[in-house]
This record gives C-alpha cells, sequence and structure tokens, in this order.
C-alpha cells in the first residue's frame, strides 16, 4: 500500500529541492555577481514619480475599504451569472431560485455600500 505513494513523495522531494537550489543559486548569484551600489536616490521611496508627500504607514478612509467590497459583491455577481445562465434550462426551477437567493444576498451587500455613502464622492 505504501508502494503507492512513493511516486507522491519523490516529486515533493524533486519540487522541494528545486525550490531550495533555485533560492540558493539566485542569493549566490546576486552575491556574487550584483553590483551593490545603495544610493539616497534608490533608497527613497517612490510615489508616482513625485516625492511622497505623507507616511507610508498613513490610514485610509474607511470608503476606500467600501468601495473594494462594492468591486466584490460585483465581480462576484458577474462570475456566477454567466456560466448559470448558460445552463439554466437544465438546472432547472431549484438553480433558479438558488441563484435568486445568492442574488438577494449580493442585494443586501449593494444596499449596505449604499447606506454607508461609498458610492458618493466628495
Amino acid at each position: 500500500m505504501l508502494e503507492l505513494y512513493l511516486p507522491i513523495l519523490i516529486f515533493i522531494s524533486i519540487g522541494v529541492a528545486i525550490g531550495f537550489v533555485s533560492l540558493g543559486a539566485s542569493y549566490g548569484v546576486g552575491a556574487l555577481l550584483g553590483v551593490h551600489k545603495p544610493e539616497a536616490e534608490k533608497s527613497s521611496p517612490y510615489e508616482c514619480g513625485f516625492e511622497a508627500f505623507e507616511d507610508a504607514r498613513m490610514k485610509f478612509d474607511v470608503r476606500y475599504y467600501l468601495v473594494a467590497i462594492l468591486f466584490i459583491i460585483f465581480d462576484l455577481e458577474i462570475a456566477f451569472f454567466f456560466p448559470w445562465a448558460v445552463v439554466l434550462d437544465t438546472i432547472g426551477q431549484a438553480g433558479f431560485w438558488a441563484m435568486m437567493v445568492f442574488l438577494g444576498i449580493l442585494v443586501v451587500g449593494f444596499i449596505y455600500e449604499w447606506r454607508k455613502g461609498a458610492l458618493e464622492w466628495e
């Protein structure tokens, strides 16, 4: 029984070994051949071509996260809606009502976003 798992063990061992060899080679080659000339310009933070104007650890407005949630809501809806529409005639009433429950949950999320003001820009 255990001999059935031997190819899997060999495959995992070879994969781990290749990973360690490639990591070791990349660090070794970089240390031997890389040119290390740190400058203030290279070490400075980069923000869209101009100097950074705030700390990198600044707090984001909560609307940023609400817009991200809104994107996920619509992305999930589209990702599940097209395959469902293709097989709608074969899945019957159960599939239809399952999608209606799913869309109802997404509508609740959309209403939450709307009430929180994520769709209003200043």
